[in-house]
């Protein structure tokens, strides 16, 4: 199964080793299940990284960098098929993972943020949003 983790998502794998995303890891570890990035998810990591409140030196980012693409797939920069009409996430910096999510046809789009979990009911989203915690209890059946 295709996936898209938010940037708060992947702090909790990589920084904060929490283990509410413990299954998700293990998920893509055992390529079980594929995550999905493109070159906009990856820089807005790289920049967020660097933010002096996870004082992580330099050695730091690039391991947990280079730890994170070894669990991902990069997109490619075209798709194939055009992404279907979306809603607007009311936070634009979030909206690129709402385009990624279609664009690579995945089925779950994991997200901590509350402007995009808002959009889980709705019609026009062609995936789930998932918060940690429910991707992390539709994948504990999987792993066992």
């Amino acid at each position: 199964m295709r996936l898209v983790l938010d940037t708060n998502v992947v702090l909790d794998m990589l920084v904060f080793e929490d283990p509410v995303v413990r299954p998700l890891t293990e998920a893509l570890a055992t390529g079980e299940h594929t995550a999905w990035v493109d070159r906009e998810t990856l820089g807005e990591l790289e920049w967020v990284l660097a933010f002096p409140t996870f004082k992580l030196d330099a050695a730091a980012r690039q391991a947990a960098m280079d730890r994170y693409r070894s669990l991902v797939h990069l997109a490619p920069e075209d798709a194939p098929d055009p992404v279907p009409p979306l809603p607007r996430c009311r936070d634009r910096a979030d909206q690129k993972f709402l385009v990624l999510t279609a664009r690579v046809g995945a089925a779950w789009l994991v997200s901590k943020d509350k402007r995009v979990l808002s959009l889980a009911d709705r019609r026009d989203v062609p995936f789930a949003i998932l918060t940690p915690r429910q991707a992390a209890q539709r994948l504990r059946p999987a792993l066992r």
